[in-house]
């Protein structure tokens, strides 16, 4: 039997609901993403066409049916807004023992070089755990006596290569920093060791110890994003660990509002474009969930395959504008800069501006860019 399926843009200020029919017609709804009378804008949304296209009462204190769904599938920028606004959870970063600072200098750029007042930069970390483990790579050419003691542990890295393991985790010493961590409220992890991306087992040892003690979310720089370059790699790891408790909250309490779905049914859309079930979206994936869609919409609605023009995407929202071009295909980087902080994870080529908008006293908005 045929259902409803949605497609849904969920934003900062407004959310648009596309819904196609069982008998394959169409229709939309556009309603504020925040009201004091729902708590979730989606929830209210489907509420209300399966209210008026069924005939019947559905009570928002009741979670709603979803047998007559056939399918979610929604962009959001509840991370994007998160990252912009600097609204996500409190994080501890732990990293290899004396490189504390590595995302503090970052890469050193300096975009505006001769400006006179330099805004520096934050970080998205509250606290930071030097993890005293060390290991170092095997190379041919290597000077260091030290490697050819034949007392050092070896390990074998993922591509099966060698690494010494100079200095193994310090069991004790990490479970008292992190303790200290979670006594101060944080139970968000990031963790950044030297080399992981080759050797993941000391970040396997510290997410282990973290889960022992309580932390909520761990995020791995080996799993988030296991590439060499430990700055972006650290920037993207730090990026997912204060955002995905944003991304979760918001999944969980999207979803409570109904029963009888079925989860794989319900897809988010990721920075890359692609769609993902609710277990693979996580923050540094989500960055771009929504404005990524608006490319696509771009592409299938303004670009006319006969001339060959490129067109150039302008999506404002009440938070932040996204601008993008498409010449026939979708152009994806791998690495880019959102709100100063550099995300090492495929995603559609874009540019996320914040902006605020002010009311003037003869009722005109004036937009303004940050």
């Amino acid at each position: 039997m045929p259902k409803f399926s949605f497609a849904i843009d969920r934003g900062g200020t407004f959310t648009d609901i596309y819904v196609r029919r069982p008998d394959g017609t169409s229709r939309i709804l556009k309603l504020l993403s925040e009201d004091k009378h729902y708590v979730d804008a989606p929830t209210e949304g489907i509420r209300r066409i399966l209210e008026d296209e069924l005939k019947i009462q559905l009570p928002r204190s009741q979670p709603i049916d979803a047998s007559q769904i056939e399918s979610i599938r929604m962009g959001t920028t509840v991370a994007t807004n998160a990252l912009l606004e600097r609204k996500g959870q409190r994080v501890a970063l732990a990293i290899t023992k004396g490189f504390k600072d590595l995302l503090y200098i970052g890469n050193q750029s300096r975009p505006n070089l001769f400006e006179l007042n330099i805004s520096k930069p934050g970080v998205l970390y509250d606290e930071i755990v030097e993890v005293d483990e060390r290991v170092i790579l095997k190379i041919e050419n290597c000077q260091m006596n030290l490697l050819k003691d034949e007392k050092i542990r070896r390990g074998q890295t993922t591509t099966g290569d060698t690494v010494f393991i100079w200095k193994a985790v310090d069991d004790g010493a990490l479970v008292k920093d992190l303790r200290r961590i979670i006594e101060k409220g944080i139970t968000s992890l990031a963790v950044l060791l030297i080399h992981s991306y080759k050797f993941p087992q000391h970040e396997i040892i510290v997410e282990n110890l973290a889960k022992k003690l309580g932390f909520k979310n761990i995020s791995l720089s080996s799993k988030i994003m296991p590439m060499i370059k430990a700055v972006p790699r650290g920037f993207t790891t730090t990026a997912d660990a204060y955002l995905t408790p944003v991304i979760q909250k918001y999944v969980t309490a999207f979803t409570s509002g109904f029963k009888n779905l079925d989860y794989k049914k319900l897809l988010f859309m990721q920075s890359d474009g692609g769609l993902a079930p609710i277990d693979s979206f996580f923050g540094s994936k989500a960055i771009l969930s929504g404005p990524a869609g608006g490319v696509v919409g771009v592409a299938l609605t303004a670009y006319d395959e006969d001339s060959g023009r490129p067109v150039i995407g302008y999506d404002m929202g009440g938070t932040s504008t996204d601008v993008s071009r498409y010449g026939g295909r979708f152009e994806h980087v791998f690495e880019a800069t959102t709100a100063n902080i550099i995300i090492q994870a495929p995603q559609r080529s874009l540019k996320p501006i914040r902006h605020k908008i002010n009311k003037l006293p003869d009722g005109i908005n004036d937009i303004v860019i940050d």
